[in-house]
């Protein structure tokens, strides 16, 4: 049987990026969220928690032989250097975990979700679809502000250091806007209906 079309599902921050992964759940495509997954990753991938005190020491393992994210977070944003040197780790170990985790899905269609993977452009083909979700700037932020509690203008500096829009749509097979305003449903079907008529390896 031939394995799973993978859509990469990204958008900047306050994009919507996970209302769009859900509704694709909605339609039966399941999602793989590379955010929650780095995390998740530190304590069930012996490996990479291994290559982490390689690279950071073992005062950031705590009693219980865990990782201590406090500590962690101390060191490396201090260090962009080291904070570059510890994405180069982690970001590998979750392509692993999702080929993994694809390997044990039957549906023709799943979704990676990630603000970064695109940007990162990691070795191998992990993706065959690009989906760029996008949404007017004031909705962004404005989505931002109330989720984190944070404010306008961290919200701006968050998003400069990310692509811009018009980059991943250059780069995109789709474009959904999520503006609130429009269903998102629709625009999925049509984005599952022309995959299944892509005949695309």
């Amino acid at each position: 049987m031939k394995g799973s079309r993978v859509i990469l599902c990204t958008g900047g921050i306050g994009s919507g990026k996970s209302c769009v992964v859900k509704a694709f759940e909605v339609m039966g495509v399941p999602f793989y969220d590379c955010d929650a997954a780095a995390k998740d990753l530190y304590d069930r991938d012996p490996e990479l928690l291994e290559e982490v005190v390689k690279l950071v020491g073992r005062g950031v393992i705590g009693e219980d032989g865990r990782l201590d994210r406090s500590a962690l977070a101390g060191r490396i944003f201090a260090d962009p250097a080291l904070l570059a040197s510890l994405e180069s780790l982690v970001h590998p170990a979750v392509i692993r975990d999702f080929e993994k985790w694809k390997e044990s899905r039957e549906e023709p269609v799943v979704v990676i979700e990630s603000a970064i993977l695109l940007e990162k452009r990691l070795p191998g083909k992990v993706y065959d679809y690009v989906l760029a979700v996008t949404a007017p700037e004031d909705v962004r932020i404005r989505r931002v502000v109330l989720r984190d509690g944070t404010t306008e203008d961290k919200v701006r500096q968050r998003m400069a250091a990310q692509w811009s829009d018009e980059r991943r749509a250059a780069c995109a097979d789709f474009i959904l806007e999520n503006n609130d305003l429009q269903p998102m449903l629709p625009a999925i079907i049509e984005i599952l209906e022309k995959i299944k008529e892509d005949g695309k390896d």
